[in-house]
């Protein structure tokens, strides 16, 4: 359903209203059709399970890919108007912290993907994984195999890459490697020049990529072309297997993600797939037909994010999800393979 026509309508008598915070526009847009494909199969399952208290569940759209004043004023009119009985979703940061500000600890919120850290807004639930979590195994796994000592690090200019950034300083200290050179820049299109100077300048043979989206996309295509995939380690906690399509795929061996799922071909790793993943890429299947998009970290995690808020909402089913298993692959044409511990 439409935000405006939710507000519009406000409460439906027998229906569970999920506000489906995801972003439509904007740098991470190309996950939406995965995002969207998962959020109504999981709606739909629920339902079909017998809903939440014998209701069936409702989905609310909500772009979160624009400007946070923009997406905070759309939640706060679909909550004036009674029109939700959650919020889950993903966004950059900014966004996030803007909805959890409108909502206030009134309305539930679950936020899906990987995040910054730190205190948790009242009536906010996190189920992805803090910085730390996420990058601190990835970061000694490629120090010690592949010999990564000398690291830039290399963001867009808000919270989470911020954080991400505090956090792998702190981890490659101790494990006695280098951060030669640190960039963060803007959101939207910038010329890649600047970050591939100061990769060539410092020596660096591995970067730590913090862009999101459709940035992340535009910078790895470059690295390509300017010849340094081969020799220099890229690892990110952004990259998923939208982001992997648009770049191309990778066969340089060393294109390295650590984010919480991974979808494995069965018949090409057999040993590395991950029969979960697979298993939510058929039921997306039968539900959505066979052109489905593909299933993707930031998808599972609404997902899992919508079951998580129908628990909340039941008490009969009330647990607190637990964090997804972190894991480093590496990018092996176009799809992941794992290659690390689980952290």
């Amino acid at each position: 359903m439409d935000a405006w026509e939710a507000a519009v309508t406000g409460r439906a008598p027998g229906v569970v209203r999920v506000g489906l915070a995801v972003p439509l526009s904007g740098p991470l847009a190309m996950t939406a059709p995965s995002a969207l494909g998962l959020a109504t199969l999981a709606a739909g399952e629920l339902t079909e399970a017998g809903g939440v208290r014998g209701r069936a569940v409702e989905l609310v759209t909500v772009d979160a890919g624009r400007r946070p004043a923009e997406v905070g004023a759309d939640v706060a009119a679909l909550q004036a108007a009674g029109a939700l009985d959650v919020v889950v979703g993903f966004s950059t940061s900014d966004v996030s912290h803007a909805v959890a500000r409108v909502l206030a600890g009134r309305t539930p919120y679950v936020f899906t993907p990987p995040h910054e850290g730190g205190r948790v807004t009242r009536g906010a639930l996190r189920i992805g994984s803090s910085p730390l979590a996420q990058h601190a195994a990835a970061l000694a796994w490629l120090v010690r195999h592949r010999r990564a000592r000398r690291w830039v690090l290399l963001g867009t200019d808000y919270v989470w890459p911020q954080a991400v950034h505090r956090a792998a300083r702190a981890v490659l200290r101790d494990l006695g490697a280098d951060v030669v050179g640190e960039l963060l820049v803007p959101f939207g299109p910038a010329d890649p020049g600047p970050a591939l100077d100061l990769v060539r300048r410092s020596g660096a043979d591995a970067v730590l990529l913090s862009l999101v989206g459709r940035d992340l996309v535009t910078f790895n295509r470059a690295f390509g072309r300017a010849g340094l995939g081969r020799r220099v380690v890229r690892l990110s906690g952004a990259l998923e297997e939208n982001g992997l399509y648009a770049i191309g795929g990778d066969d340089t061996g060393e294109l390295y993600a650590c984010m919480p799922s991974f979808a494995a071909a069965a018949a090409a790793a057999a040993d590395a797939t991950d029969e979960g993943q697979l298993a939510l890429q058929e039921r997306l299947a039968a539900h959505a037909g066979p052109d489905a998009p593909v299933v993707c970290a930031y998808a599972r995690g609404v997902h899992d994010g919508i079951r998580a808020a129908a628990g909340l909402l039941d008490d009969r089913t009330a647990t607190r999800p637990r964090p997804p298993r972190v894991r480093l692959a590496r990018a092996d044409g176009l799809v992941f393979r794992e290659v690390g511990p689980p952290a």
